[in-house]
């Protein structure tokens, strides 16, 4: 595709609304937040654009209130995968024929139903469904996924704009095919953005795709699946599943037509598929593109001459947002001794007015935990920490389940680097911290470096320009999205592509074109205009 001949509206940022008191956009919300919750909504799968319901019901309920019913999703069965394949495979060939101007026009549609009239119904289900308050609801279900939509179609223009030269009487051009069978979309809980990306990416650039949500997050996407319909996407295409992992992984890794894997999740079900992949290659048409996000062990880490004020906010917001459960979530901390007591004294005075409850009284800056085994796994390690020798929980500690699972933003502090809760992965509001000697930074890098095995996010603290550079160097391969003097969190789409290394997944990062090259398959094109006649080389001549 020549440059510069056809256009699309140029990718911008979409912007946040306040929600502040007296906004209108705040008064919107609350309005679709009291309408969703006055339904109980039945949510059939979709499958070859049809409604498909089994009569195998499971209740919704809100993290945040157990004993509500937002609905009952119906749950599938390995026919329902077999289903949702072949109506991949039946829209495949039309859908990837269709021109990508067409493909272009039905995500930016999307984008601006997203930001327009679906904007409080993804908010609000998102809050509802996953115990997100109206700020992170609207960063991640409105602004990231629009985000998503627009640059990504930005992104697949100039991918299909990068041709290679041509030689006299030569035209040389590169096809980028969509992948050769389907693709698997795995979703999380915590991303309503990332929900609606994993399948849409590789839609965009003409696969078609078998979506598995995750059960705590069916609520949402039953609204993402509405939202594709309107804008158009066609029968098909996109096709909604409720099964169990294991169900749908005996189907769709055992099937030649497998191509793709999209996924964002933990590193140990990463780990077991790629190995099933592998263990089913000779089945495959052809190779499937694996491509994944999974967990992290994020970290801040201060050097003395760190703005103590910016480091606490640092940690108090990259821990505790959303409940600790982003990927990028802060969980280990290494602050210098000179510093600690002046950092420890600024994040208790943020901590001391902070509010946890249900995310409808907008005065919460904390909601509860998505499900109860995620509660009990928290619980158990600040117990642990309030047991050892080694540990000290110094904010925080507290935890309830009889309304909802909530558990108090929480602080330990260890005397062990290589304490549980430095190593190991949470998915929680539980931030640990070891204090170092000042004159300790390069060894403290060193256990940093070699302490856990993900390499997801990560943020340095420092006013020296000297240090700042030492640090970047240093924990190189520590982070794939690395931050200076701010917090580990809040990638923006456009601004800072995600995504990490080691066993924190890919790195294909989401939101940028590295990430739609996965999902084409290049064919290049020579056309001879003056094809020869003879064999004979000029070096033959006598």
């Amino acid at each position: 595709m020549p440059k510069g001949i056809f256009q699309v509206p140029p990718a911008v940022n979409e912007p946040i609304k306040s929600y502040a008191p007296g906004s209108p956009e705040r008064a919107e919300l609350k309005k679709m937040l009291e309408e969703l919750r006055t339904q109980e909504i039945d949510i059939p799968m979709f499958i070859g654009g049809e409604e498909v319901r089994t009569g195998d019901k499971k209740r919704i309920h809100p993290p945040h209130e157990i004993k509500h019913t937002l609905g009952y999703y119906h749950q599938g069965d390995e026919t329902h995968v077999h289903m949702a394949i072949d109506a991949a495979l039946k829209a495949r060939k039309q859908w990837a024929e269709l021109s990508w101007e067409h493909r272009a026009s039905i995500f930016l549609k999307a984008a601006d139903l997203l930001a327009g009239p679906y904007r409080q119904v993804l908010n609000a289900a998102t809050m509802l469904g996953q115990s997100k308050n109206a700020f992170q609801a609207e960063i991640d279900a409105a602004c990231e996924l629009a985000d998503f939509f627009r640059f990504n179609v930005q992104y697949m223009t100039e991918i299909y704009a990068g041709q290679p030269e041509s030689s006299p009487g030569i035209w040389d051009r590169v096809e980028y095919r969509p992948l050769e069978g389907f693709v698997f979309a795995l979703t999380p809980f915590n991303f309503t953005s990332i929900a609606g990306n994993l399948q849409t990416a590789p839609a965009l650039m003409g696969n078609v795709a078998v979506w598995k949500p995750s059960k705590t997050a069916v609520y949402s996407a039953y609204f993402l699946m509405k939202l594709f319909k309107e804008a158009g996407v066609p029968d098909g295409v996109i096709n909604l599943v409720y099964v169990s992992g294991p169900v749908a992984a005996k189907v769709v890794f055992e099937h030649p037509d497998f191509a793709g894997f999209h996924f964002t999740g933990s590193t140990g079900v990463f780990q077991s598929t790629w190995k099933a992949i592998g263990d089913n290659i000779y089945k495959y048409k052809t190779y499937p593109r694996i491509v994944g996000e999974t967990g992290g062990k994020d970290y801040i880490i201060a050097h003395k001459s760190c703005d103590a004020k910016a480091v606490a906010t640092a940690l108090v917001r990259g821990a505790f947002e959303y409940q600790g459960q982003k990927c990028s979530a802060a969980s280990r901390a290494y602050l210098p001794a000179g510093r600690w007591e002046e950092i420890k004294g600024y994040v208790g005075e943020q901590l001391k007015d902070m509010k946890m409850g249900p995310p409808e009284d907008f005065s919460n800056f904390v909601n509860a935990v998505i499900d109860e085994a995620s509660f009990n796994k928290l619980a158990g390690a600040i117990d642990d920490a309030n047991a050892s020798n080694e540990a000290e929980v110094i904010f925080g500690g507290n935890y309830d389940k009889s309304i909802g699972y909530f558990i108090e933003p929480t602080i330990i502090q260890t005397s062990n680097p290589k304490y549980p809760t430095m190593e190991e992965e949470l998915f929680g509001p539980v931030l640990t911290i070891y204090v170092y000697e000042d004159n300790k930074l390069d060894e403290t890098m060193d256990i940093l470096d070699s302490t856990s095995i993900y390499a997801l996010t990560g943020a340095i603290f420092s006013q020296d320009r000297y240090i700042i550079e030492k640090m970047t160097k240093r924990l190189v391969n520590t982070a794939g999205n690395f931050y200076i003097n701010d917090k580990p969190t809040g990638a923006v789409v456009g601004q800072q592509p995600f995504g990490g290394s080691r066993g924190s997944g890919t790195n294909d990062k989401a939101g940028s074109a590295i990430n739609l090259m996965r999902w084409v398959s290049p064919r290049t094109i020579k056309e001879n205009f003056v094809p020869p006649h003879d064999y004979k080389y000029p070096f033959l001549a006598e």
